[in-house]
């Protein structure tokens, strides 16, 4: 997790007449690393460097400590200080890993020197530059173009490019498009939301898809329990980092084989809660279908429509029945659970006896798919403006032929995580 604090521009001024103490003097720093783990892999691979600041004799966060020193004027001082301290104190002998290592961005673009340093830095301890991933907060700069130019001279040197805390403040698809980082490291709050919220979790999903399609690996940091860790795995994430698998620490083969110990035992229970979930979405599916069914063999036998939709209409997550013409014209209103009554709410939309759906995908389904239960993709119904997903079957009953509609919340079903095969 990133120490770089977002200044503006007003927060960079000159000094005072009467120069502050330097802060570097004034401040005892030291070097801690926190594990990065592939899930893939099963293995560490790659420590980010943090600091810890003792400040007469009292602790100093690092949001104080960069406020501090831009207030001061100090700020380039300070970076280049923790770069050397980190680079003095990562033994390059270890087993091939990364080091990842926050750069302040206004440091960036002032001039060549903070690069020249870091380069001068990396050789003096031996450590080749593809080693080392450099993490910059994805927030608006005064002046990007000089940093495009930071990171095309890193990379022409080898230096791998991270963004980190991608999701908050000034994050935009623009900038991560054109920076191209091999790294994108969402902000902690992102998977903290996807705990408390299933709409969260899937915009998630969708955010890791979309980044791992753009060309960049996606690092979820801040994981501290079994279940963010579970919601990681989901997201098929490249890397991972929190206090799950470790606290930031010295760098010691003892605290590297817990982290990964820890790790394995992460993605060993995820894999049992995801067969114990395979097999009660199942029986979920099974039970649908032979609902689902056994309605459309009593309305075959001339059954009350809202009669036959009982049953179904109590399987958790199912809200609406209804049933479509061979047109897609909806005979009569819908059939619904109690919690789906629209009374006293005023819409239109609920009453849609006659209402014609056969340009939706569901009613498609039925006609293209006969004698199966068809799931329809997501999409948020009329109604109630509810995420939803539909299954259709056809049937014929002494009328004609019809579609039979059941209408299910998915964010109800297995908390969000149910995945509806394309027939049942």
């Amino acid at each position: 997790m990133s120490s770089v604090v977002r200044f503006s521009r007003q927060s960079h001024r000159p000094g005072p007449e009467e120069p502050e103490p330097a802060i570097i003097d004034s401040h005892h720093f030291r070097s801690v690393y926190q594990p990065i783990v592939s899930p893939t892999h099963q293995k560490l691979v790659g420590y980010e460097a943090l600091t810890r600041v003792i400040h007469n004799q009292q602790s100093v966060s690092p949001v104080d400590l960069f406020k501090a020193a831009s207030d001061r004027g100090q700020l380039a001082e300070l970076d280049r200080h923790l770069l050397s301290l980190h680079l003095d104190s990562f033994s390059a002998a270890l087993s091939p890993v990364w080091l990842f290592l926050n750069i302040e961005p206004h440091t960036c673009v002032t001039d060549d020197s903070p690069l020249d340093h870091l380069i001068g830095l990396c050789r003096k301890n031996g450590l080749a530059p593809d080693r080392v991933v450099l993490e910059l907060v994805e927030t608006a700069t005064d002046d990007p173009g000089r940093l495009m130019e930071f990171i095309h001279r890193a990379r022409s040197y080898g230096f791998q490019i991270a963004i980190d805390d991608f999701g908050q403040g000034d994050s935009n698809f623009e900038r991560l498009w054109l920076i191209n980082p091999m790294i994108v490291k969402l902000d902690r709050t992102l998977l903290v939301n996807a705990e408390k919220n299933s709409r969260a979790r899937l915009l998630l999903e969708s955010l890791v898809r979309m980044i791992r399609e753009s060309g960049s690996l996606v690092l979820l940091e801040g994981i501290e329990n079994g279940t963010q860790a579970r919601i990681a795995l989901d997201t098929e994430a490249d890397l991972l980092q929190g206090f799950l698998f470790a606290h930031p620490g010295h760098i010691e083969q003892d605290s590297r084989s817990k982290a990964e110990r820890r790790l394995q035992a992460v993605v060993t229970d995820s894999r049992e809660w995801s067969l114990q979930d395979s097999q009660d979405q199942g029986d979920y599916l099974k039970l649908l279908r032979y609902e689902i069914l056994d309605a459309c063999h009593e309305m075959m036998r001339g059954l009350p429509f809202r009669q036959v939709c009982q049953r179904l209409l109590q399987i958790n997550g199912v809200k609406r029945c209804f049933l479509l013409d061979h047109n897609g014209v909806q005979q009569g209103n819908l059939a619904h659970t109690p919690t789906g009554d629209q009374t006293g709410r005023f819409n239109p939309l609920y009453q849609s006896a006659g209402a014609s759906w056969a340009h939706r995908e569901y009613f498609r389904n039925a006609l293209e798919r006969p004698n199966h239960v068809n799931s329809s993709r997501p999409y948020v119904a009329l109604p109630d403006a509810r995420r939803t997903i539909t299954l259709s079957t056809g049937l014929r009953i002494p009328d004609g032929q019809h579609v039979l509609c059941v209408d299910i919340h998915p964010d109800e079903v297995f908390a969000g995580k149910m995945v509806f095969p394309t027939t049942l």
